[in-house]
């Protein structure tokens, strides 16, 4: 993935692992910073080990960003939460704002594809003046994923998860984005300024500001809106 490698090259400074906490929904590493990524797993074949597992706190933070690239799901997850236990996110470009808030002033009226199904989906499809949806698990009402190259090109508004780089399809997602105002979206999302490179004009993110207790919460099962210790916010370009 040419995003991912741009973004592993502005990484300056190294860390050791401190700790990596692989949970039923979300998934946090520790290094210098505390990042987070969604817990992603092959649900075909739910018990594909993970490399080294037991042994990662004895690695850099940017040998487990490495398996970001890798075909299990698992791995690429951790991978990306080291990634973003990394990148210091420079606060000076950010509002502390939540994904909804920015489709909602943007894609009010608008032709709007949100790439991932969240839970603020029925508030944009209320504003929206048209909404697609693709999902690789469509629920109702959903397109699915291979839709991708029909409907994307016709929206004004984009809205695509950060985990498509777990599953490694944000690279072909944006190139499919010719016009349209792009939005990346969720705590998997690198708030990195390289995304702006590639057609991205805001990341709607998060940044673990109590490592600790957004780790208690994320072990008792805790889905992202029940995640204390973090705050939302946005990047823009």
């Amino acid at each position: 993935m040419k995003i991912l490698d741009d973004i592993i090259s502005t990484i300056t400074e190294d860390h050791m692992i401190r700790e990596i906490h692989a949970c039923v929904h979300w998934t946090a590493v520790v290094s210098k910073n505390c990042g987070l990524s969604s817990t992603f797993r092959d649900e075909r074949v739910p018990h594909v080990p993970v490399k080294d597992a037991g042994e990662l706190t004895r690695k850099t933070a940017l040998e487990i960003v490495e398996y970001a690239r890798s075909d299990n799901l698992l791995e690429a997850s951790i991978g990306m939460a080291a990634l973003n236990s990394l990148i210091e996110i420079d606060e000076q470009h950010c509002v502390e704002l939540n994904a909804f808030e920015v489709l909602a002033e943007k894609g009010r009226g608008k032709n709007v594809c949100v790439v991932g199904h969240f839970p603020f989906i029925p508030k944009v499809r209320e504003l929206a003046g048209r909404l697609w949806v693709l999902e690789k698990r469509p629920q109702e009402g959903d397109l699915s994923a291979e839709e991708a190259e029909n409907v994307l090109p016709l929206a004004d508004v984009v809205a695509i998860t950060g985990t498509s780089f777990i599953n490694h399809t944000v690279d072909e997602l944006l190139s499919l984005c010719r016009k349209s105002f792009v939005v990346m979206v969720g705590a998997t999302s690198p708030l990195s300024p390289v995304l702006f490179d590639y057609g991205v004009d805001m990341i709607a993110g998060s940044k673990v500001v109590d490592p600790q207790r957004a780790i208690h919460c994320i072990s008792e099962g805790a889905i992202f809106r029940q995640i204390k210790g973090i705050k939302h916010v946005v990047m823009k370009k």
